[in-house]
């Protein structure tokens, strides 16, 4: 399969680099192959975690967080420590806690930690598995949800996911018109 490379890990490439895949199932492939490269950041996994504890850190210090705090039944905490105890509507800089006015945790059923970009998206094309959200509500949620907007502005001495969120949603809006076909 075709995989478009960016010039560096923190760039994503334009759908229409994706333009000379003249197969359009294997073009929509590789398309969400290259916006997984977000989905599968740590940013993104750190709080699609497998399990109820979140992770923290990135690379070699990646760990579970601490203090070990548990997702709760609304994934956002248990009832003696709420995420909002710790983090706050906006980050805690220089590089301390991170924050925004929603932080939870993803659902269960949208886990990614350790999981394939093929996965991942036959995960969030399942109405069963994404929050009962059609694919439109995913891209909706993906390409403006502030949320997920703070993976690219995660504070000091954090590494942010790559691209932007605006890259982000043309290449899931380029993924659904050529079908948004999974890659294997």
């Amino acid at each position: 399969m075709f995989l478009a490379t960016a010039a560096s890990a923190a760039e994503l490439a334009a759908p229409a680099s994706f333009a000379n895949i003249a197969d359009t199932t294997a073009r929509s492939a590789a398309i969400f192959v290259e916006a997984s490269k977000v989905l599968t950041h740590e940013r993104c996994v750190n709080c699609h975690p497998v399990g109820d504890r979140p992770m923290q850190g990135e690379g070699a210090t990646r760990r579970q967080h601490q203090p070990p705090v548990s997702r709760g039944d609304d994934g956002f905490g248990t009832v003696v420590m709420r995420c909002q105890s710790c983090h706050r509507e906006k980050n805690f800089d220089p590089g301390m806690v991170p924050g925004h006015e929603h932080w939870h945790l993803a659902p269960v059923s949208m886990a990614w930690q350790g999981k394939t970009p093929g996965e991942i998206c036959a995960q969030i094309k399942d109405p069963a598995r994404n929050g009962k959200r059609t694919i439109a509500q995913v891209v909706e949620h993906m390409s403006h949800d502030s949320l997920v907007g703070w993976a690219w502005s995660p504070g000091v001495g954090r590494t942010p996911a790559p691209g932007t969120q605006a890259q982000l949603a043309a290449l899931l809006d380029a993924w659904v018109a050529t079908g948004a076909a999974c890659p294997s």
